[in-house]
């Protein structure tokens, strides 16, 4: 007999832990595959600007002159020498304080939509029909409303005898970033009600109703039940909000252009003017670093503030 021949017959079977391993590797290899074309456009698009955004904050540039490295002197002009720097994030941080009240506006519409009362669709469609509308069209709509000459708000206001002389609120200091805000949140609120009611929707019915046999009230059950439930929807609000701050450019653009002065100015609009007015893009991206890494502080933070998981709640 020919051992050498049949040798290849004799040969124990593949385990079953070496075919589970294989097909494993196959399994990874198909899906890196196929996640090969979105990770390309993201490190094309997001990766590789973000790292030469941050290389360029630390030189000095120009499109006329070549690059000079200068480390950390545009963070210390922005920490040391630079006022407006100061007060446009002091603005932002206003804008993003002003997210909470958006959302419990939102809660509370949400909750109220979420019961049996009459046209309750009509007052989802009413309340999420500004959210849809083009940023700039919600400047438009709420800079007519706000005129001091033509405003239907100081029209309204006159009307009823509440005030006598018109009220400047896109030319003021003290009023021009709230009327900003309350813009923002007018547009906002109807998206924050759908992620809400959407949370509110997936609570099982029995829970409230096990509650009531024991005796809670309606507080109770709205702190001790809905309330924790809601905590991932309620943290990706937080979330949508911090980001709307962060990115509210066309909005103040149209309504006050940081204005006046730059009591209206938020840190987008500074970079902006920075980068495309004042052609300092190399300062411009100094502050995009600072304001990505505010991003993701205020992010961490309210993650933290959630309970340091947003879906502890579901998973316990």
């Amino acid at each position: 007999m020919d051992h050498a021949a049949a040798g290849p017959a004799l040969r124990a079977p593949a385990r079953p832990g070496a075919r589970a391993g294989a097909k494993r590797r196959r399994e990874a290899a198909l899906a890196w595959l196929l996640l090969a074309p979105a990770l390309a456009v993201f490190l094309l698009y997001r990766i590789i600007p973000l790292g030469w955004n941050a290389i360029l904050s630390l030189q000095e540039w120009s499109p006329f002159k070549p690059a000079v490295w200068v480390g950390l002197d545009h963070y210390r002009e922005m920490l040391t020498e630079d006022p407006t720097f100061w007060e446009a994030l002091a603005n932002t941080l206003w804008f993003t304080a002003s997210a909470p009240v958006g959302i419990a506006i939102a809660l509370g519409i949400a909750l109220l939509v979420n019961t049996d009362v009459r046209g309750r669709d009509v007052y989802r469609t009413f309340v999420f029909i500004s959210y849809p509308l083009m940023t700039v069209a919600v400047g438009i709509i709420w800079r007519w409303m706000l005129d001091e000459r033509v405003g239907l708000f100081n029209y309204a206001l006159r009307s009823v005898g509440l005030i006598e002389q018109p009220i400047p609120f896109l030319q003021s200091f003290e009023l021009a970033l709230p009327s900003v805000i309350v813009a923002n949140i007018w547009q906002i609120v109807g998206f924050y009600m759908i992620i809400l009611l959407t949370g509110l929707q997936t609570i099982p019915r029995n829970l409230y109703e096990a509650a009531a046999i024991d005796g809670a009230s309606a507080r109770q059950q709205f702190f001790r039940i809905t309330l924790p439930l809601l905590r991932p929807s309620l943290f990706l609000c937080f979330v949508i909000g911090v980001m709307s701050s962060f990115t509210s450019f066309d909005l103040v653009y149209v309504m006050t252009n940081g204005g006046p002065g730059h009591s209206s100015e938020l840190l987008v609009t500074y970079l902006y003017k920075a980068g495309f007015e004042m052609t300092r893009f190399d300062y411009a991206a100094a502050l995009t670093v600072v304001q990505f890494a505010l991003l993701v502080a205020l992010t961490w933070i309210g993650n933290k503030a959630s309970g340091g998981d947003a879906g502890a709640v579901e998973r316990g």
